[in-house]
């Protein structure tokens, strides 16, 4: 009985150790499994992420440029850049001004990433009296400044104390000036050159009265003058031609090679991608052949 008995206990021993051992393997096997199956789906959840994050990515490759840009031809000649900038991963976003000082102003603060209207001089010009940083990124094109006929028909007849419209701002008169000298109606001071103001005047035959004008305001007031003096850009905006011109300044002359038209951007902005990327967009041929096309000799490429 007492064998009988050992031999039941120790067989229950084992089947007890038996089963344990089985149970524990059985807990082991699940937890291995467990983790493999984590491990594999984390991983999938980091091969989906990284995907996600691909795509928006690529999505993201498309970055946005804010340019201010005078109507014409300023405005014209970036949308004809638009596919240029695309092809280059840039969406162009074009905001049009009617005045000088709204487009630098929007630059200086930050709400326009570079702005496209103007010639070097004038923004010179503009950074002085104003404290603020803008700096030429290039130059695009040249404007001729015309003479354009109001109450006079031509140059000569132009009456004595005929009334002459030019504009108010500093380097854009001292261009007026220059050209009306070059005319023969007036003599400046010499060597006052790109600093010219109607005060600078040392001979005026015909004893005629220099008016001052915002710039925009002056193919409006055409009418009001014997003859004005007008920006390129203004001159296209009103429908002027430059063919129409009484006269216009020489390709050589000094405001030709000093008034080529620029990409302004802020301080420590020429280099970036962006910018580089306008420049370059504004500068390809297919929008050479788009000035030349379409402005008739109003609009001159610097490229």
């Amino acid at each position: 009985m007492k064998k009988t008995w050992l031999t039941t206990a120790v067989l229950a021993a084992a089947l007890a150790a038996s089963l344990t051992a089985c149970s524990g393997g059985a807990k082991e096997t699940t937890a291995a499994q467990t983790e493999a199956q984590a491990t594999e789906a984390g991983s999938e959840a980091e091969t989906e992420a990284s995907e996600a994050e691909e795509t928006t990515a690529a999505a993201g490759e498309l970055q946005k440029i804010v340019v201010g840009a005078s109507p014409a031809p300023h405005a014209e000649i970036l949308a004809a850049a638009k596919d240029v900038l695309l092809s280059k991963g840039y969406e162009l976003e074009i905001v049009e001004y009617t005045d000088y000082v709204q487009p630098n102003n929007a630059l200086d603060s930050g709400d326009l990433d570079a702005n496209y209207f103007q010639h070097k001089p004038y923004l010179d010009s503009f950074n002085q009296q104003n404290g603020t940083k803008l700096v030429s990124a290039g130059a695009i094109h040249y404007e001729p400044f015309g003479i354009y006929a109001g109450k006079s028909t031509s140059l000569d007849a132009v009456p004595e104390k005929g009334t002459v419209l030019v504009p108010n701002d500093v380097s854009n008169e001292a261009r007026a000036l220059l050209l009306l000298e070059a005319q023969g109606l007036i003599k400046l001071k010499d060597g006052v050159g790109l600093e010219a103001t109607k005060n600078d005047i040392v001979e005026n035959p015909k004893n005629l009265d220099i008016v001052e004008l915002e710039a925009a305001q002056l193919p409006r007031s055409l009418a009001d003058g014997d003859i004005a003096v007008i920006n390129g850009n203004y001159a296209i905006e009103a429908g002027l031609k430059v063919s129409d011109a009484l006269a216009t300044e020489d390709s050589q002359s000094l405001a030709a090679t000093t008034y080529g038209n620029v990409v302004a951007v802020r301080e420590g902005d020429e280099e970036t991608p962006a910018t580089k990327a306008l420049v370059e967009a504004l500068t390809s041929p297919e929008v050479k052949q788009f000035m030349e096309d379409t402005y008739e000799g109003a609009v001159v490429p610097l490229f």
